[in-house]
């Protein structure tokens, strides 16, 4: 384990900015808009940074690193990722990006989990952001590819780049909660990135899902939790329920819209809005150190750190524990 762990977190502070949105996740947006909503992250006192290859074939590394450019760079931390490397690819450039991100696809992503494929795609990300080296690096996505690989040679390989002193941190970036257990138990790690899968709505190892007792487990290895998508999607991320909420980046069920429902009609009683409740709810665990949000618009981030800042009243807390709602 990194020896400046703890210092590293401090400096992460409780809320961090996600780079999806401004690597033109859905929808386009310009370089304005996409400057100003990080400067939003800046002045609400975000310090924590986070990005990927994958989100926008580098145009969300590059956005970060051009605003971040004019800051003292002791003063941030930046977090990207490895497992994805991107490779021109001249015969698609004049098509749209096939994973959601409203970019040319110029590049391509090539899953490449040997350690030259990590160093090098750390050393393009180093170009793309600006900078002289990166606090935190995740391994993206294993469970997508092949956790074998993940394993036998990307998480080695963060191992020994961190040794040398090439990153301050390493981590493993999922969506799911039985490859986070595997990792956590197969390497060293400083901090676990986990998305959608420690919301109000859903915990590991709740209604007999997957990871039980990963977060416990967390704790006791010293690797802490990043928790992102703690909307869900969406459906944790209005005070009033849409019918047409999603869930897990679909529609939601009646089951789920209901749950959501009962938990909004709680937080409501508080005088607490349900997302407001949701951006704080996974520091209920204490291997939980940072949530990391996503924006494309200044008011968005605006409004998650306002969110953040918010007192929420212990009872309700108790109420939602004592109605099996949020596991005690």
């Amino acid at each position: 384990m990194n020896q400046d762990n703890g210092q590293l977190r401090n400096q992460m502070g409780r809320l961090g900015f996600g780079g999806t949105g401004v690597g033109n996740l859905y929808r386009a947006i310009s370089d304005e808009q996409a400057a100003a909503t990080i400067e939003a992250a800046w002045d609400a006192g975000i310090r924590y940074f986070d990005t990927a290859p994958h989100y926008g074939l580098g145009l969300s590394e590059r956005r970060i690193g051009e605003f971040l450019a004019a800051k003292p760079r002791s003063e941030f931390v930046i977090s990207t990722k490895v497992g994805r490397v991107l490779v021109p690819s001249p015969a698609t450039a004049d098509k749209k990006d096939p994973e959601g991100f409203d970019v040319p696809a110029v590049m391509r992503r090539e899953w490449d989990p040997s350690e030259a494929g990590v160093r090098r795609s750390i050393e393009d990300s180093l170009e793309r952001l600006g900078v002289d080296y990166i606090d935190i690096v995740y391994l993206h996505d294993p469970d997508v590819y092949s956790m074998e690989d993940a394993v036998k040679s990307a998480l080695p390989a963060l191992e020994k780049v961190r040794a040398e002193g090439l990153v301050r941190a390493i981590g493993v970036g999922t969506n799911t909660a039985g490859a986070a257990v595997e990792c956590v138990e197969a390497a060293d790690l400083d901090l676990l990135m986990l998305a959608g899968r420690f919301t109000m709505l859903e915990q590991p190892g709740s209604d007999g899902r997957p990871g039980a007792g990963l977060l416990d487990r967390c704790l006791e290895l010293g690797t802490g939790v990043v928790s992102v998508g703690v909307y869900n999607s969406g459906i944790l991320a209005k005070p009033e329920l849409p019918s047409d909420a999603h869930y897990n980046y679909s529609q939601a069920s009646e089951e789920i819209l209901e749950r959501a429902r009962e938990l909004a009609g709680i937080c409501k009683e508080y005088d607490v809005e349900l997302p407001t409740a949701a951006i704080q709810f996974p520091f209920r665990h204490p291997a939980v150190v940072n949530v990391t949000v996503g924006a494309s618009k200044p008011e968005q981030i605006s409004q998650s750190a306002e969110r953040m800042s918010a007192d929420i009243p212990a009872e309700l807390w108790q109420e939602l524990q004592q109605r099996r709602l949020i596991p005690a």
